[in-house]
């Protein structure tokens, strides 16, 4: 059974910085594409960044030069550094995982900016 679990969110005053990392355990094929999506209640899921195998990645226009993801494939794991953080970055943040065969999804882990 794959599990994709995340941590590192929280409570964080505008301005600061938070990194959150998934893990990704179980028998899972050859990992494509990592990635973080936010949901803020009542509204759509938004892509925040994903990062290809090759490292390649994109970020929606309201993170860049703000966020960083980044992967580590040797531990199936990927980061989303997240500096300078605004009121509106305020969402629970999900991983998700795509493979050759399938895509994951985690549970979330909240982020709140408030002062």
């Amino acid at each position: 059974q794959v599990q994709l679990v995340e941590s590192g969110g929280g409570l964080v005053q505008p301005g600061g910085s938070l990194k959150l990392s998934c893990v990704v355990s179980g028998r899972i094929g050859s990992i494509q594409v990592m990635g973080w999506y936010r949901q803020v209640p009542g509204k759509q899921l938004d892509v925040v960044a994903r990062i290809q195998s090759s490292g390649l990645a994109d970020y929606s226009d309201f993170v860049k030069g703000r966020f960083t993801i980044s992967r580590d494939n040797t531990k199936n794991t990927v980061y989303l550094q997240m500096n300078n953080l605004k009121p509106e970055d305020t969402a629970v943040y999900i991983c998700n995982v795509v493979t050759d065969v399938d895509h994951y999804w985690g549970q979330g882990t909240q982020v709140t900016v408030d002062s």
